[in-house]
């Protein structure tokens, strides 16, 4: 019968498949036959899985099995990396000092404690230094600029004569504190180089004055100033000669005499007037003039020689000026040349050119051509040691003089006066 399909006879059973189970209805190519009829009764034939001879699976835990507290092991780590940071830190530390990496190489020792790396002694050169500084001035007037120091709380100030020679107009002077002020001239007195400044300002901090005639050659100092216009500065050395004389002034101009203290230290442009002071803080000379090789005044500098005029001459001076308006000159009553020696051909002294009557000399018994040698003792070379020399006393002071008159030497004792003037 055909119904439009064409059915496949029925083909025995093919011979079984090895590992096939035994009647099974797949044939071996079952899949692979178009015809095969699907009303078949059919099986699945499900294999038993190979034996395996690798390792055993994972064994999963169960999630609902109660679990053991972490925090010991989270402190153990904890105390752990703690010891390993200061080891590791320790050691980098070590490694860094003694290798020089990465903090780079350490120089010098351990830093001082503040306190003492801070604070001065008072009697130390930077104590004396900002003791003395408030009280010295730098003063400006036209073209020029020196220094000063301040001798009294409302405002005297003592300063060379040279610094306010031919001022005109206002003068101003600056203290290390940045403050200024104006000021005027009290009085001058040319042969000394000293005058006398007034600043318009009050309660002002003034410097110790000490005695000149005190200090010895080895001394330490202090100068003070604005040298080449750098103001607040502060310079050190020692008394390297006293009483050595100075003839200064510009040629036709006044002649400036006196018996100066020499310093080596650091003295240039815009030093003078100010303050050279002792190794406790007290002025003992006003610094002045300094020895240079150079041709001309821009050509000067420092050269380890300089000169102040010694604080009891200039103290002295100055008292005038403010008490009198004008200074006295101490005078020994006769004129001598300042050109030179006193006597022949390799003697030295100075030669009196004639004798005032009445005066000093002539009343201690000193003629017209005595040669003085000596005056306190101190050896003079020409007549320009005598002069600087008188001047550095006071009035009435009484020295004691060694003359040769002739072949003959002789002493006398003279009580020097001020001049007429």
């Amino acid at each position: 019968m055909t119904d439009g399909w064409n059915w496949r006879q029925p083909q025995p059973p093919p011979p079984a498949t090895p590992g096939a189970p035994a009647g099974s209805p797949w044939w071996s190519d079952a899949l692979a036959d178009p015809w095969r009829d699907p009303y078949a009764p059919s099986a699945v034939v499900v294999p038993s899985a190979p034996v395996s001879s690798g390792p055993q699976p994972e064994r999963v835990p169960d999630p609902d099995a109660p679990r053991r507290s972490m925090a010991p092991i989270l402190l153990i780590c904890l105390v752990t990396a703690l010891l390993a940071g200061g080891l590791g830190g320790t050691l980098g530390y070590v490694f860094a000092t003694h290798s020089g990496v990465g903090g780079g190489t350490q120089l010098g020792g351990a830093p001082l404690a503040a306190p003492s790396a801070a604070q001065r002694a008072p009697d130390s050169m930077a104590g004396v230094a900002e003791q003395v500084m408030p009280s010295v001035v730098t003063v400006r007037v036209t073209g020029a600029i020196g220094s000063g120091f301040v001798v009294s709380p409302d405002g005297y100030v003592i300063t060379n004569d040279h610094v306010v020679e031919g001022s005109e107009g206002a003068i101003s002077v600056s203290f290390s504190d940045g403050s200024s002020a104006s000021a005027t001239v009290v009085g001058r007195d040319p042969e000394s180089d000293i005058a006398v400044i007034k600043v318009a300002k009050k309660d002002l901090t003034v410097v110790q004055l000490g005695d000149s005639d005190s200090i010895a050659v080895g001394d330490p100092v202090l100068a003070f100033g604005s040298p080449l216009a750098l103001v607040n500065t502060v310079t050190s050395g020692i008394v390297s000669a006293l009483d050595r004389t100075i003839q200064a002034g510009d040629p036709g101009g006044t002649v400036r005499y006196y018996a100066a203290i020499q310093t080596d230290a650091a003295v240039n442009q815009g030093n003078s007037g100010g303050p050279l002071v002792d190794a406790a803080g007290r002025v003992v000379g006003v610094n002045s003039v300094i020895r240079s090789v150079g041709a001309s005044d821009t050509e000067a500098g420092n050269i380890g020689l300089a000169f102040a005029i010694p604080i009891n001459q200039a103290k002295r001076v100055a008292k005038d000026i403010i008490d009198f308006g004008k200074a006295r000159r101490t005078v020994i009553g006769a004129e001598v040349s300042t050109s030179g020696s006193g006597g022949s051909t390799g003697s030295t002294g100075a030669r009196l050119r004639s004798v005032g009557q009445g005066g000093p000399a002539a009343t201690a018994g000193l003629k017209s051509g005595d040669v003085i040698t000596k005056i306190d003792g101190h050896p003079l070379e020409d007549g320009a040691d005598l002069i600087a020399l008188v001047r550095k006393y006071a009035p009435s002071s009484v020295v004691a003089v060694e003359y040769r008159r002739g072949t003959k030497t002789q002493t006398a004792s003279v009580t020097l006066a001020a001049d007429a003037k």
